[in-house]
């Protein structure tokens, strides 16, 4: 791998830069930058305009649409996305099953699905937790019997995000429960259209629509949709959830929150004076930047890691990242509820969603500040809670 000079590295933030300004539609823009959802359509579009470019899947492998970029590169562009206030790609589809697909899967499986993964012609949402398989998830009870060139699938699935806008599901089902709890464990490729699968909503704090319950009632899945060996889905789950966990770092969310927070706190008044020039907030703020250069420095060696060893199913680096990255990402939400204050609570029926209302009756960006929050909760629980990822680092790191 060439390590790129300072010169390289400035000429290739231009680039990405100047295309995300040049292409990401202006719509898109403005509801990631007030906090808003993009519609599922705004988002096919996004991925379609990468993936035109070839950077909708930038670390996959080059034969499988990839870009061959280095650490570097990949880092900075990832951060020119959130700097940009560009959506971010679907993590399912681009961190989780993609390459999933290219570590385990078929090689008919490949060429049937990765190009679609990439342009949301396959949207995947992720069927893991259950109600009684959350951080637990080797007590998972979703049952698939083989039937002759089928899987007879039937069990439930809980906080299954954005099941209600994608088309296929990555699942994990039990298919055979004579051994360990981890062992049995199948993962099935299944499309949301066959008969027998319901979708319910979940309305979470926020008072949005993100996340569902799945039903499966004796759901044919085609044995040509099981990805690797029967019973190994444990091992393939480890090595998703690492992916899951790095991409959990999220150091551009953070970064951009806190530029656009420095942005806005020359425009607030307290007491006479603006906030930016406020202690209290000044310190605040520091220390989360000093927070942010070491997870962003942490995140690189791990995606230095990821890039140039073989498939690895567990990294205790990984729950590092996921640890800090959450964390951090709920307190720039924290940092923006404060500065929004009583303006938080004042908003108006739609405008999360981004439809057509009249315009709030105040500062366009304190509009969802309080919904991010509530929506960001979740942050610390999903992909494993941060009790789990302490538990993981106790192990791999302490020798616990």
């Amino acid at each position: 791998m060439s390590i790129l000079s300072f010169e390289e590295e400035s000429a290739f933030r231009s680039e990405v830069r100047e295309f995300v300004i040049h292409e990401l539609p202006e719509q898109s823009r403005r509801k990631v930058r007030l906090g808003q959802r993009i519609s599922a359509d705004e988002m096919r579009e996004w991925h379609r305009i990468l993936d035109r470019r070839g950077w909708a899947a930038p670390a996959w492998p080059p034969e499988w649409g990839g870009t061959g970029w280095d650490p570097v590169q990949l880092h900075i562009f990832r951060e020119e996305l959130h700097l940009a206030f560009a959506p971010a790609p679907s993590t399912h589809n681009i961190n989780l099953v993609g390459p999933i697909l290219i570590a385990f899967g078929a090689e008919a499986q490949k060429r049937r699905f990765l190009s679609g993964i990439r342009t949301l012609d396959y949207w995947f949402c992720q069927g893991f937790s259950e109600p009684n398989a959350g951080s637990d998830l080797a007590s998972l009870r979703t049952s698939a019997v083989r039937d002759g060139d089928y899987y007879r699938l039937n069990g439930q699935k809980a906080w299954t995000s954005l099941a209600h806008e994608a088309n296929w599901m990555f699942a994990l089902a039990r298919t055979d429960s004579s051994g360990r709890k981890q062992e049995g464990i199948t993962y099935l490729l299944i499309d949301l259209a066959t008969p027998g699968i319901t979708i319910r909503p979940v309305i979470t704090l926020d008072r949005d629509h993100h996340t569902n319950e799945v039903f499966f009632d004796d759901v044919k899945v085609p044995v040509v949709n099981r990805v690797g060996e029967e019973g190994k889905a444990w091992y393939y789950a480890k090595y998703l959830l690492t992916h899951e966990r790095v991409g959990g770092a999220r150091t551009g969310v953070p970064l951009a929150r806190i530029r656009h927070a420095k942005r806005i706190a020359k425009t607030i008044d307290v007491g006479g004076t603006k906030l930016a020039d406020q202690p209290a907030f000044r310190e605040k703020v520091a220390a989360i930047e000093v927070e942010l250069k070491a997870l962003e420095f942490t995140y690189m060696r791990a995606l230095t890691e990821m890039m140039t060893k073989p498939a690895q199913a567990n990294d205790p680096l990984s729950s590092m990242l996921k640890l800090l990255g959450s964390e951090l990402t709920q307190r720039t939400s924290q940092l923006l509820l404060d500065m929004a204050g009583p303006y938080a609570l004042t908003l108006q029926e739609g405008w999360l969603q981004g439809t057509p209302v009249e315009p709030p009756l105040l500062p366009d960006w304190a509009g969802t500040a309080a919904q991010n929050y509530f929506l960001e909760r979740y942050f610390t629980i999903a992909a494993g809670t941060s009790e789990i990822q302490k538990n993981i680092l106790a192990k791999g790191v302490l020798k616990l």
